[in-house]
C-alpha cells in the first residue's frame, strides 16, 4: 500500500441518506491534507468518485490509521470490495450554494438555479446542514408559484423516469395526517380490476403509525426490484410496492431525510415532492386527496383551496392531468391504526364483511370512482357506481389476491399485539371530537409501524354514544416498554372528547 492510498473498511453504521467517511486522527493523509471533521472529502477508486462527510476517529479498533471507514450508505454506493485501495482529497464546495445564499437574502431564483441545486444534492455535494439551509430558505411560503414549478421540474429531472408506453397511467396520493387512511390499498385493486393501469409505489411511514408500504407488507412483499415491478404491473395492471428501490426523484428522498427531523413541512415543498415523484413514476393522471379538519395536516378550507391551486398550476405546466378532492379529515378513517389492524380493515372491506368500516369503504369508493372517470369511455358521475359494482361483485378482492401472490404472499395473521389496554370513557355522552395527532402518537409509541401488530383499535367514532366506563379504544403493543409508554400517554390525554350530541364536530366538507 502506497503512502497516498488507504484501505476501505466497512463501518456498520446506518447514516440514512448521507455518505459518511471515517479517518483515524493519526492517519498520515489526514494530517498532511489538513482535513477537518464534518468537511466534505472526495473518495476516488478506478475512475469512480464518492463525496462523503468526514468524521474523525480516535479509536483504532474502529478505523486504523491506514484505513478509510465508510458508513453502510457510502460503502454500498461506492460498490467495491472491502480492503480495496482508494485515494482521498478535499471536495470542492458546491457552486449552487451561492444560489441558496441569495435565496436566504430574499432573492428570487430561476430554473437554472434550482437545476444546479438539485444536481448538487443528487451528487451528494450538500451536507445535511447545507440541505437544511436550502429547506429553511425555501420554506414557509418563500417560493412563488413559478419558483415552485422550477423546483418541481429540477427534482423530477434529478433521477430516472418510468415510461409505461400507455396513454393513461393513473395514481392517487393523500397528503397525509389522517391515521388509518389506507384507501390506496382499496383503490388500486378496484381501478386495476376496471382495466386501468395504476402502478402504486408508496412510501414507508416516517412520522405516522403506518405507510401504505408498511401495511401492504403484512400481506405481501413490497421490496421489489424495478424489473419485477414492471412485470407485475404489465400482467395485473397494478401493484402496491415500496418506491425506494427505483431511483425516482432522488433529491426528494434526500430532502425528506432532513425535513422530518426538523419538522419542516411547507406547502410548496410538499407539492414539489409529490408531483416530482408521481411524474417520475410515469403517471399521466393523478388524484390528490386533501383531508381537512382541526387536527389534520390542513386545518382550514382556505388552506385546502390554496393548496389545490398550487397543485393545479404546477400539474398543468408539467402536463399531468390532475384533480383534487377535498375530504373530511375530522377523525381517523377505519377502525385500526397500525399495519396489522389497518390490513385487517382493508381485507374486511374487500371481502364485503359486515364488520368492515363503513367510512373506509365509502371514501375508497369515492376516490376509486373519480379515478375511473379518468377513463374516456366512462361518463362523468358513473365512476362511483362502477367502483361499487367491482367491489360488491368480488372482482376487487380477486385482483388484490392476484397482486398479493404476484408480489410474494406472506402468512396472513391479523392478531394484534398481545399486550392490550382499554381506554375507558370518563363520562356519559357522545364522542364529539377525536384528535388525529394524539391517536397517531399513541399508536407510534405503542410500536407501530416497526412492530406490525402494534397500534390502536378504535371502538367508538364521532357521534357514537358512550357510557362512563365503556371502552372507547384499545391499545395493542408487542413489548412491555412500548406498552407502558403508550398507556401513560393515553392516560394523560386520551385524544377523545365526550359531550353533548349538538357539540359533535361538523365536517367542513360533505362526506
Amino acid at each position: 500500500m502506497s503512502n497516498d492510498t488507504l484501505q476501505i473498511r466497512r463501518i456498520g453504521i446506518d447514516t440514512y441518506h448521507e455518505n459518511v467517511a471515517y479517518l483515524n486522527r493519526d492517519c498520515a493523509i489526514y494530517r498532511a491534507e489538513g482535513f477537518q471533521a464534518l468537511s466534505k472529502i472526495k473518495v476516488c477508486v478506478n475512475g469512480t468518485k464518492l463525496l462523503a462527510v468526514l468524521n474523525v476517529v480516535d479509536d483504532k479498533s474502529i478505523v486504523h490509521p491506514g484505513e478509510l471507514g465508510l458508513s453502510e450508505q457510502a460503502f454500498k454506493q461506492l460498490n467495491i470490495a472491502e480492503n480495496s485501495l482508494v485515494t482521498v482529497e478535499h471536495a470542492e464546495p458546491p457552486e449552487s450554494m451561492d444560489a441558496v445564499r441569495r435565496k436566504i437574502n430574499g432573492e428570487r431564483l430561476d430554473q437554472q438555479d434550482f437545476d444546479g441545486i438539485a444536481q448538487d444534492i443528487a451528487d451528494t455535494r450538500y451536507s445535511k446542514m447545507e440541505m437544511a439551509a436550502f429547506l429553511v430558505a425555501t420554506g414557509q411560503n418563500n417560493l412563488d408559484r413559478d419558483e415552485l414549478l422550477y423546483l418541481t421540474r429540477a427534482m423530477l429531472n434529478s433521477g430516472e423516469r418510468m415510461n409505461w408506453q400507455e396513454p393513461l397511467v393513473a395514481d392517487k396520493h393523500c397528503i397525509g395526517g389522517i391515521p388509518g387512511n389506507r384507501t390506496s390499498m382499496l383503490v388500486v385493486p378496484i381501478v386495476a380490476a376496471h382495466g386501468m393501469l395504476i402502478p402504486k409505489t408508496s412510501s414507508r411511514a416516517i412520522t405516522s403509525p403506518a405507510g401504505t408500504a408498511d401495511t401492504m407488507e403484512v400481506l405481501a412483499e413490497v421490496n421489489l426490484p424495478p424489473e419485477e415491478l414492471h412485470e407485475i404491473v404489465r400482467q395485473y395492471r397494478g401493484c402496491l410496492a415500496w418506491g425506494g428501490t427505483a431511483k425516482l426523484a432522488p433529491v426528494d428522498d434526500l430532502l425528506i431525510s432532513v425535513e422530518r427531523p426538523l419538522g419542516i413541512d411547507s406547502q410548496g415543498q410538499m407539492v414539489a415532492s409529490i408531483l416530482s415523484k408521481k411524474l417520475a413514476a410515469g403517471s399521466t393522471h393523478l388524484l390528490i386527496d386533501i383531508p381537512v379538519g382541526p387536527t389534520a395536516k390542513v386545518r382550514y378550507m382556505r388552506q385546502a383551496l390554496a393548496l389545490r391551486k398550487l397543485f393545479e398550476f404546477v400539474g398543468d405546466r408539467l402536463n399531468i392531468h390532475l384533480e383534487v378532492m377535498i375530504t373530511d379529515g375530522r377523525q381517523p378513517i377505519g377502525r385500526g391504526i397500525g399495519p396489522v389492524l389497518e390490513a385487517r380493515d382493508i381485507m374486511r372491506v374487500l371481502e364485503n364483511n359486515p364488520e368492515a368500516p363503513f367510512d373506509l369503504r365509502q371514501k375508497s369508493l369515492q376516490l376509486a370512482g373519480r379515478i375511473i372517470e379518468f377513463d374516456p369511455d366512462v361518463r362523468g358521475g358513473q365512476g362511483y357506481a362502477i367502483a361499487r359494482d367491482i367491489l360488491d361483485s368480488g372482482r376487487a378482492i380477486a385482483k388484490m389476491n392476484d397482486l398479493i401472490l404476484a408480489q410474494g404472499a406472506k402468512p396472513i395473521d391479523f392478531t394484534p399485539g398481545a399486550l392490550s389496554y382499554e381506554v375507558l370513557a370518563e363520562q356519559d355522552g357522545v364522542v364529539t371530537h377525536i384528535d388525529n395527532l394524539q391517536m397517531a402518537k399513541i399508536a407510534r409509541i405503542a410500536g407501530a409501524p416497526m412492530e406490525k401488530s402494534a397500534g390502536v383499535d378504535l371502538l367508538k367514532k364521532l357521534g357514537d354514544a358512550v357510557r362512563m366506563g365503556e371502552p372507547i379504544y384499545r391499545i395493542h403493543a408487542g413489548f412491555p416498554s412500548d406498552f407502558k409508554f403508550a398507556q401513560k400517554l393515553a392516560d394523560d390525554n386520551s385524544g377523545y372528547t365526550i359531550g353533548k350530541e349538538e357539540h359533535v364536530l361538523k365536517p367542513l366538507v360533505p362526506f
